[in-house]
């Protein structure tokens, strides 16, 4: 497959799989239909606004292709009807972060890779392509953001090990369709399991004086 429709590809599932886990989010707040659509969009586009402006890239994704916008509002309004008549699965909103998080670590890479930068700015917005949105849709709830919590699993440690992967298997020399599923593969993986098994990075405790 074309590495640009690859990419394409990708940042159309990324942003519906994070549209979904705002609509859940606004779900658990109890906000309404336009809160739900609102947090949705802020969730899948977020990280990579953030990105597209640091790049000075010639336009905003969202704002140059306007299908991410209508695939955002349409996985925000399918949520909605599904949840109507079923109760979403055990944990539903941590498995659609864990997706975004990979794909869009992934698109943050390959968008950065366009641009030439140096690797480590590579790596940089990969993470904050894959985090920005979710950080933005907890500071929306007036939630510490997921990637900050000392009670939560490893998350932007998935995304810099995905982009580490993706980056050195290109390094020697692998396709770059390949490297880009390793990488996604790398992200999702250690992003569950790390749920699965509990396992996060420690604490920093103060003493008080």
């Amino acid at each position: 497959m074309d590495v640009s429709v690859t990419l394409y590809v990708l940042n159309l599932i990324g942003g519906v799989v994070f549209a979904v886990s705002g609509a859940l989010a606004a779900g658990r707040k109890k906000l309404d239909w336009v809160g739900v659509i609102v947090l949705a969009f802020v969730t899948s586009v977020g990280g990579g606004t953030i990105r597209d402006v640091l790049l000075n890239r010639e336009s905003v994704f969202w704002i140059k292709d306007h299908w991410y916008l209508w695939v955002t509002v349409f996985a925000a309004i399918g949520t909605i009807i599904y949840v109507r008549f079923f109760k979403p699965p055990h944990k539903s909103l941590l498995v659609a972060d864990a997706l975004g998080l990979a794909l869009f670590t992934i698109v943050g890479a390959q968008i950065a890779e366009e641009h030439n930068v140096a690797p480590v700015i590579v790596v940089v917005m990969a993470v904050l392509t894959g985090t920005a949105g979710g950080v933005l849709r907890d500071v929306f709830t007036g939630e510490i953001p997921i990637i900050f919590r000392s009670s939560e699993t490893l998350y932007s440690v998935a995304s810099l090990a995905g982009v580490s992967l993706y980056l050195g298997l290109q390094y020697i020399g692998l396709d770059k369709t390949v490297a880009a599923l390793a990488g996604v593969t790398c992200v999702a993986g250690l992003r569950f399991a790390a749920i699965f098994w509990h396992i996060r990075l420690p604490a920093f405790h103060i003493r008080n004086q």
